[in-house]
């Protein structure tokens, strides 16, 4: 069995696996070792199955993994004999500027740079734009995020932790307005926001796309690129026990 490593760092813990897989760039399942920015920087580079490990380092929340390094002798035994299940979490975020495609597994961000930015929004179905609000928003900027970041940035923002796969939530950062709740769209949704006043960032999992300036635009939507980790099902954390630990190890 073949498999790809992409770690934090070199964990000397990992040498067994060396031993007892091939490992490969090439291979299909891909093994992220660290926390939530390893399990993401996997995602963005890897299509095949991600099986998420948390290093166990402090500050390493691994939102998406169930198990940790001192787990490697079952991951090992179970990987080996096919004793896993492949779950599909969620698509990826298309993020389209200046016709040019950027896939996100968190977010899509407009953020302000000094001030804060003034945007209009609109949602584009079957190819008609329509006005979501009558009005201009302000506020610090605002992300779109599907089921996969709903449990990251979105969540610190106030916005909704989402379970199904196939719709992606816009969460106004520092609003000014008369609704500023978070916004649910549906798969069949596209999304396109244009700058009103002032400039801003626009951003994908901390990665700097443009500087937008008013006039400027781009759309949001879900993508057809999904995401599918392996989960064991002896070792499955359910959504109460991953924010329980969580919970504990902030704390901590």
């Amino acid at each position: 069995m073949e498999i790809k490593i992409i770690s934090k760092k070199k964990y000397p813990e990992l040498k067994s696996l060396y031993k007892k897989f091939k490992v490969s760039n090439d291979a299909e399942i891909c093994l992220a070792v660290g926390g939530d920015g390893t399990f993401v920087r996997a995602a963005r580079d890897h299509e095949g199955p991600i099986l998420p490990i948390r290093s166990g380092e402090e500050g390493s929340v691994g939102f998406y993994s169930d198990l940790t390094l001192k787990d490697l002798s079952f991951i090992e035994k179970n990987l080996g004999s096919g004793n896993y299940n492949i779950e599909h979490i969620g698509n990826k975020i298309e993020i389209i500027y200046c016709g040019k495609s950027y896939y996100a597994v968190n977010e899509a961000l407009l953020r302000n740079s000094l001030e804060e930015i003034s945007f209009k929004i609109y949602g584009v179905k079957d190819g008609h734009r329509d006005e979501i609000y009558p009005y201009t928003m302000s506020g610090d900027g605002a992300l779109i995020t599907g089921s996969i970041g709903s449990t990251a940035y979105n969540k610190s923002a106030g916005g909704p932790i989402i379970l199904a796969p196939d719709v992606m939530c816009l969460t106004f950062l520092n609003a000014e307005g008369p609704y500023r709740n978070p916004i649910i769209f549906g798969l069949q949704m596209t999304i396109e926001i244009e700058v009103a006043k002032y400039s801003g960032m626009l951003i994908y999992d901390g990665i700097k796309i443009a500087k937008l300036n008013p006039k400027d635009k781009f759309q949001v939507r879900l993508s057809q690129k999904k995401l599918k980790i392996i989960r064991f099902k002896e070792r499955s954390e359910r959504l109460s026990d991953k924010l329980d630990r969580i919970i504990k190890e902030r704390i901590v």
